[in-house]
């Protein structure tokens, strides 16, 4: 999170419903469960999921056909629609004598014992005071929050409120960890409601979660479950188990691997950061935190689709798994082809599902300060040993690639990881590399086309005062700009997913350090473009995209200074194919979620006809 981060505009979160009583609140904090807050935990998740229904049915008709679905199911009889169910206490059974004094007389009469206690209700109401925001709360330190981050705030207030879990779906850079801060912030000093709150991150963003804590609300004790199993014994017994503390965050892994001491606890919030790591319900990661008891949940991720609408489904699934019960039921209801296709009252239909849950705000709309980012994709011809690398793969199994091994599916995916191993550097393979002795000089360029265009560029950025963040998804090409860095004389530094925990954060504040010499930062995509912060770099080079291409936007959307991003594409070969294809798929959380954004292209550069015209 970022000081400098722009200003906002009038963009309003998603209207919500009226507002109703909030849940009731706890007066012991639950630290390790016993019977009697096992009691008050359940009384707490059965009110909240009443007032959810009753916030659903007063957002749209649409919910009424999953509840409906949900309910009905073993009835010989249609249940009465929800949405002419008003809310309030239920009526009371009628006796012979109220039937025949009601022949004529479709009038309600209330006794004096049911207007005693509706009048209660309404005072107990009427006594519960609201808090919404219109400036930065008093315990976020360190800085004031922005207009939009605000908003933001009241809205996850407002789902509390009615019982609702959220998905906060902001676009990169925005500041989804400092609005979930100041949630937390809220629930200790304005509801006073027991801890503990668990926050589930990828494991190169622990430090950055502590920090941000810190920083911006040094009244809560977050603690941090890492290490190997010996450290994670001695902190469970000393640090967790005795409770003296408001948020315990860790990583995806140490949630599978503690999972026995995770369900010790009754959690006020789950949230979970970079959520489409849940996407498919059936992984291991997505079985084990539906295991986990928990009053509230709450969902954080750029990218709410990635793929297709199933998977937002199993984030449904996740929040409201009361609500979204069927998955078979969401994909009849929601054609993924019909919704891509242009089908616009499908399209609205998702939008109006998705509204009480989901709050996406992109920087174009609330940061008008920042410049348009833009895409340049320079597309590059094969070198001459490329070319007879990409021959012989293709060659070797040329029963596959023409069809005639159709069951052999992994010998297909594997020829096509080969081929897209040639186009980022033919030393990538065993024995291509000259030698030994190894030796890095102009050979190391000269025979990779991308590695041509890379020698060329980073001497004009570096002359020009740019700081680069390079993507790759191979770890062995990260081994080559390494050396390729280490030959010009740049200095670098270097992040994948076999980076140890103290080495990512060293390097993390090296590059961000004032007056920093680093000028290039290599990164995995896997592992660098999950929520870490950049905050000096400019431009963004991707080197090879993944094969999905949301993870390639994540990586764009790494820092708020990045409005430039420079994808290199070997054209004439299957790697332009599969850019095609990520473009396509991109499609998806356009027309998938309400607001989402649209990125400013600019123009291709086609390297390899600009050769031939030459």
């Amino acid at each position: 999170m970022s000081d400098s981060e722009a200003e906002s505009t009038n963009d309003e979160p998603m209207e919500l419903a009226p507002t109703i009583e909030p849940t009731v609140l706890l007066k012991s904090p639950p630290k390790v469960r016993n019977p009697q807050e096992n009691a008050q935990f359940e009384a707490k998740i059965a009110t909240d999921q009443g007032n959810r229904f009753e916030f659903l049915l007063k957002q749209t008709e649409l919910f009424a056909h999953f509840m409906q679905t949900g309910v009905g199911v073993g009835k010989s009889k249609t249940p009465t629609s929800p949405l002419k169910m008003k809310p309030g206490r239920p009526l009371a059974k009628p006796t012979e004598k109220s039937k025949s004094s009601a022949i004529g007389d479709h009038r309600h009469r209330r006794t004096e014992e049911e207007e005693d206690a509706e009048l209660l209700t309404e005072s107990k109401k009427s006594n519960n005071v609201l808090v919404r925001f219109e400036e930065s709360p008093s315990y976020i330190k360190s800085g004031e929050m922005r207009d939009y981050q605000i908003r933001g705030l009241n809205w996850m207030i407002s789902l509390y409120e009615h019982g609702i879990n959220g998905i906060l779906a902001d676009e990169m850079g925005l500041g989804k960890t400092l609005q979930t801060i100041s949630l937390l912030g809220y629930m200790k000093h304005y509801r006073h409601t027991p801890s503990p709150h668990l926050v589930i991150v990828p494991k190169s963003t622990l430090s950055n979660w502590m920090a941000e804590f810190k920083r911006w609300c040094p009244s809560m004790t977050a603690v941090c479950l890492t290490g190997n199993q010996d450290e994670r014994s001695v902190f469970i017994r000393d640090v967790m188990m005795p409770g003296e503390w408001d948020v315990c965050i860790t990583s995806y892994e140490m949630c599978i691997r503690e999972k026995s001491v995770f369900k010790k606890f009754n959690w006020r919030y789950i949230v979970i950061d970079e959520a489409h790591r849940i996407k498919n319900e059936k992984s291991k990661l997505s079985e084990i935190v539906r295991e986990f008891k928990s009053a509230n949940r709450l969902l954080l991720t750029g990218t709410p689709l990635q793929n297709n609408l199933h998977e937002l489904w199993a984030l449904l699934n996740f929040l409201l798994p009361d609500v979204f019960n069927s998955a078979d039921d969401f994909d009849s209801w929601f054609c993924a082809k019909d919704c891509l296709g242009g089908d616009n009252e499908l399209v609205s239909r998702l939008h109006e599902v998705l509204r009480p849950f989901l709050l996406r705000r992109i920087k174009s709309d609330v940061e008008k300060k920042l410049l348009p980012k833009k895409e340049t994709k320079v597309f590059i011809g094969l070198s001459k040993m490329q070319r007879e690398w990409y021959t012989k793969i293709l060659m070797k199994d040329i029963d596959v690639v023409n069809g005639a091994g159709k069951s052999d599916k992994m010998r297909l995916l594997n020829i096509l990881m080969q081929l897209r191993k040639c186009c980022n550097h033919p030393y990538l393979f065993d024995g291509a590399e000259p030698g030994p002795p190894y030796t890095t000089d102009m050979h190391l360029v000269e025979n990779s086309g991308k590695m041509v265009i890379l020698h060329k560029l980073l001497p004009r950025l570096k002359e020009n005062g740019s700081r680069v963040l390079i993507f790759s998804q191979m770890t062995r090409q990260l081994d080559i700009l390494e050396d390729y860095c280490f030959w010009q004389g740049y200095d670098y530094c270097r992040l994948d997913g076999s980076t140890p925990h103290d080495d990512r954060t060293n390097s993390i504040n090296e590059f961000n350090a004032p007056g920093s010499s680093k000028f290039v930062f290599m990164l995995s995509t896997r592992a660098g473009g999950l929520g870490i912060n950049l905050a000096t770099a400019d431009i963004v080079v991707i080197y090879d995209s993944d094969w999905n291409p949301q993870v390639d936007l994540q990586a764009m959307e790494l820092q708020r200074r990045c409005n430039t991003l420079i994808t290199l594409i070997e054209r004439e070969n299957m790697e332009l194919e599969e850019k095609e294809k990520a473009e396509r798929k991109k499609k998806t959380p356009r027309s998938g979620t309400p607001k989402s954004g649209k990125r400013k292209a600019d123009t291709s550069i086609d390297r390899s006809k600009q050769k031939k015209k030459k």
